[in-house]
């Protein structure tokens, strides 16, 4: 078995692929320990399955898992951690956003007794500000909601044990947020300090929309507390509705008439309310929907490299 096992989801990285991997080569070699790397092939339209199954050809150290269909990000990760057979597993995406030459300092980490050791972003190159802003909402809108068992500033970019992946391997959920799932794991856990840098090549991934759901995701999969919004908001509306109550009845008592915009205003404000309680359960009923189905994370098409099929 690998001392470490490099878990690289792709999609759509035709034009970075072979860059990658001989960084990535370049680094684990330099570590003088045995590896494998993991490519999972994220049902890609372009001309990633054949790059892919060139440096499997060329490479014994390579694996490769083509899916059937496109599955998203953190369920090409997901099946990454299932066919990962390395003491030490480092997720890193295929774009070179996120250095690989940091892997060296978090393996030295993870040799001190640290379980889990995530990078950390120190400085963000050719991200705009809005999406540094944003970024910078979002995790601390999740420090309230599910607490402060989620460091800021990080993404999938990590090392892992071989038993937190076991954990995480065993829950049951598909909807996965994996930084999250590995930071609820528990277990010793640091941070390496890193600068991500642009893109190597290509263009994103990852828009709004897909980043919009992954935000989600982190908030309803870690918490509970979006349920408290219908009680408080209904009991804000009881208020308002009470204050207004009051008002009409003292107009009428002035003898100024108020009409029916003050019911119609009324109305339209508990029919808000009841759409906004209804999306918020919403949500969560479908998160027990897609659960309850019990289908597979992932189909795969075909595996290459592995000495035992899965």
């Amino acid at each position: 078995m690998p001392v470490y096992s490099v878990i690289i989801p792709c999609y759509n990285e035709q034009e970075v692929l072979n860059e990658t991997h001989k960084r990535i080569t370049n680094v684990m070699q330099n570590m003088g320990e045995s590896y494998e790397l993991v490519y999972v092939n994220d049902g890609s339209k372009d001309d990633t399955e054949n790059i892919l199954n060139a440096l499997q050809k060329s490479d014994k150290n390579v694996r490769v898992v083509h899916f059937a269909r496109n599955g998203g990000h953190q369920i090409a990760v997901s099946a990454g951690l299932d066919y990962a057979s390395g003491d030490a597993i480092i997720i890193i995406d295929a774009d070179l956003q996120d250095p690989p030459e940091v892997i060296p300092e978090m393996a030295a980490k993870w040799k001190e007794g640290y379980d889990v050791v995530y990078g950390k972003r120190s400085s963000r190159k050719g991200e705009s500000r809005f999406k540094e802003w944003s970024a910078s909402v979002y995790y601390k809108v999740l420090q309230k909601l599910a607490g402060d068992i989620f460091p800021r500033d990080t993404g999938d970019f990590r090392l892992v044990d071989k038993k937190v992946a076991d954990v995480v391997r065993n829950m049951p959920e598909h909807a996965r947020y994996l930084r999250g799932m590995f930071a609820w794991a528990g277990f010793k856990q640091c941070p390496v300090l890193f600068e991500r840098h642009e893109r190597f090549a290509g263009e994103t991934h990852y828009p709004l929309k897909k980043m919009l759901k992954l935000a989600a995701d982190g908030i309803i999969s870690f918490s509970d507390k979006p349920l408290m919004l219908p009680l408080l908001i209904g009991a804000a509306f009881c208020l308002i509705s009470g204050i207004a109550f009051l008002a009409l009845i003292i107009c009428a008592i002035c003898g100024i008439q108020g009409g029916l915009w003050w019911i119609a205003t009324l109305i339209l404000m508990l029919t808000g309310i009841v759409l906004i309680c209804l999306g918020i359960v919403g949500r969560y009923i479908a998160r027990i929907y897609e659960d309850v189905k019990g289908r597979p994370l992932y189909v795969v098409a075909e595996t290459r490299g592995f000495k035992e099929e899965k």
